[in-house]
Order: structure tokens, then C-alpha cells, then sequence
């Protein structure tokens, strides 16, 4: 069934600048195998080197994390969104500079 994954931007360099890419899946480990088929750029930076998801890459599946469902073992529906949201990290330090 068809299914939709959309791209974040730090990650479009690797899918031809596409934003969504629609591909066939039952699952949500489906769809990304199927994925990183297709743009295999991308696999390193969603899988560690055991295959499994990098802990910064967060699924969601219409805007549910997929940690609190079946995890990548989600079924899927047809027209269903999957979301790719990368962990942001870093930032400044603050400093105070009291009188």
C-alpha cells in the first residue's frame, strides 16, 4: 500500500532534493528498507553500523513516535505519513555578567 515518508531537510541532499517520497510498505521497517534502497546515501545516516536506527533519528507515524507503538514493526495503512525527525542537538552557553 502506498505510503508517504517525508524528508527532512539535512537529509534531502541524499533523496535528489526531494521533501516526500512515496513507496509501497506494510511496515514502517518496510518503507525505510525501501527507502534506503532507493537512496542509499541515506542508509548511514539513519542506520548505525549494527542496522539498527541511529538513537538520534526519531519515526513518527502521523505524528505518533513509532517508540510508543510497534516501533519499526508498525503496520501501516494506506495514505498513512511517515516522518523522519532528526534529535537536534548543541547550543550556546550562557554567561552572566552581574555587576
Amino acid at each position: 500500500m502506498p505510503v508517504k515518508v517525508i524528508i527532512p531537510m539535512p537529509l534531502r541532499q541524499y533523496t535528489e532534493k526531494r521533501d516526500a517520497v512515496e513507496l509501497e510498505a506494510a511496515t514502517v521497517a518496510e518503507a525505510l528498507v525501501g527507502l534506503t534502497k532507493k537512496y542509499e546515501g541515506l542508509r548511514k545516516h539513519l542506520y548505525n553500523e549494527e542496522g539498527r536506527l541511529r538513537s538520534f533519528v526519531n519515526i513518527y507515524l502521523n505524528d505518533e513516535d513509532i517508540r510508543y507503538l510497534q516501533s519499526d514493526k508498525t503496520p501501516l495503512n494506506e495514505n498513512d505519513v511517515i516522518s523522519i525527525v532528526p534529535s537536534i542537538a548543541g547550543g550556546h552557553t550562557l554567561r552572566c555578567i552581574c555587576s
